[in-house]
């Protein structure tokens, strides 16, 4: 254990924490709505110093075969070294498919988008709903940034025109509001020393023994929860966590 550990690790024990907030306290969180004008919809989440930009680009495609008469929905997570020096150019690696994967399932499982309204023609055309995240700085917790950002950016989505004599989607024309009927928001919780932390920032998650993302919708229904890290936690304190998952995520809401 080094110096920092040893000292997050004495300062967690007291109920405090090196940025000088509660246990149960999350950092400042600053949305954003259209920040990327060739985007459908888009938005920018700050948690502290911690910064994603997600945005959401349309198109008509097939739908898939075990539900033809919905939409599709695909999230990506590209993680830039301009974000953190652990990161490295290239294909996604491990963190970035959790992140996209998670985020992916709070947004699927919550049915936060009504699919059949993007059904087209059953079986042959749909509305494809792309979800591009982009840490732009990590410090900590990019899980419920990512997350945050996602909502924000569905929900301040334009859907384009589509001619279907013509079959062409006409991006300079908008013909309403995507469909999104509920506000999934991910909070994250991470575990150090018996104690839970929220919102756990970069020097915490280097040092936490595990996470925990609870995902709740807009009735404070949990639609999803991800564990991380090589500990596990206790059944008492998963329900405090998913107490304090269920707090959070209406505060954050409200923010929508």
């Amino acid at each position: 254990m080094n110096i920092q550990q040893d000292y997050i690790s004495n300062i967690v024990k007291k109920g405090r924490r090196i940025d000088g907030r509660k246990l149960e306290e999350s950092r400042k969180i600053i949305i954003e709505k259209d920040v990327i004008n060739n985007a459908e919809g888009s938005a920018k989440v700050k948690i502290g110093d911690t910064e994603v930009i997600a945005g959401v680009k349309m198109d008509v495609g097939e739908p898939f075969p075990d539900t033809p008469n919905e939409g599709v929905l695909i999230v990506n997570a590209e993680f830039s070294p301009l974000a953190s020096p652990e990161f490295e150019l290239g294909p996604p690696g491990e963190d970035a498919i959790e992140l996209a994967r998670i985020v992916d399932r709070g947004i699927r499982e919550s049915k936060c988008i009504d699919m059949e309204k993007l059904c087209i023609k059953k079986g042959e055309k749909v509305w494809m709903v792309f979800i591009d995240v982009q840490p732009i700085n990590h410090d900590g917790n990019l899980i419920d940034a990512s997350g945050i950002a996602a909502i924000a950016a569905l929900l301040n989505t334009k859907m384009p025109e589509y001619n279907e004599k013509e079959e062409r989607v006409n991006y300079e024309k908008r013909k309403g509001k995507l469909p999104v009927r509920e506000k999934p928001i991910p909070v994250t919780i991470a575990q150090i020393n018996d104690k839970l932390v929220i919102d756990p920032g970069r020097e915490e998650e280097d040092f936490m023994a595990s996470r925990i993302t609870v995902t709740t919708k807009d009735d404070d229904n949990i639609c999803a929860m991800q564990k991380g890290g090589k500990g596990g936690f206790s059944i008492e304190m998963l329900e405090e966590a998913i107490d304090l998952a269920v707090k959070e995520g209406k505060a954050r809401r409200k923010m929508l």
